[in-house]
């Protein structure tokens, strides 16, 4: 794959990634209260619903930025762990809600190895 191709995916992966981030940031700020349902439902305690939609934020925004590689590979390990945990919950609660986290891990993947290709520059 050459590498205005591997750009072109890796742009659309993550602007889809940051679009499913963005969604959920603002429902746990716009709806909290039926975050919070889904959440307790789920046996997460509902205190953590505005850090965790602060915490997206600041991720998109670590991944989008070229200040830190480090900070970007800390966001895609945030998001990593938080699609894991919310794949769990759903399928542990039987509530069959797990396809957004799948899509948001396969997202999350594709934009990822490709940001890593980007970055070690064209093979030779």
């Amino acid at each position: 794959m050459n590498q205005k191709t591997t750009r072109i995916i890796y742009l659309v992966a993550t602007g889809l990634l940051s679009v499913l981030m963005l969604l959920s940031a603002g429902m746990y700020f716009f709806n909290h209260q039926m975050v919070a349902d889904t959440f307790t439902r789920l046996g997460y305690p509902t205190y953590i619903i505005y850090p965790l939609a602060v915490a997206k934020i600041l991720g998109l925004i670590a991944i989008w930025s070229k200040k830190s590689n480090t900070l970007k590979e800390w966001a895609y390990a945030g998001f990593f762990f938080d699609f894991l945990l919310a794949f769990s919950a759903h399928v542990n609660a039987g509530d069959g809600e797990y396809l957004p986290a799948i899509i948001a891990m396969v997202l999350l993947l594709v934009s990822y190895n490709l940001e890593m290709r980007l970055d070690s520059g064209p093979a030779t």
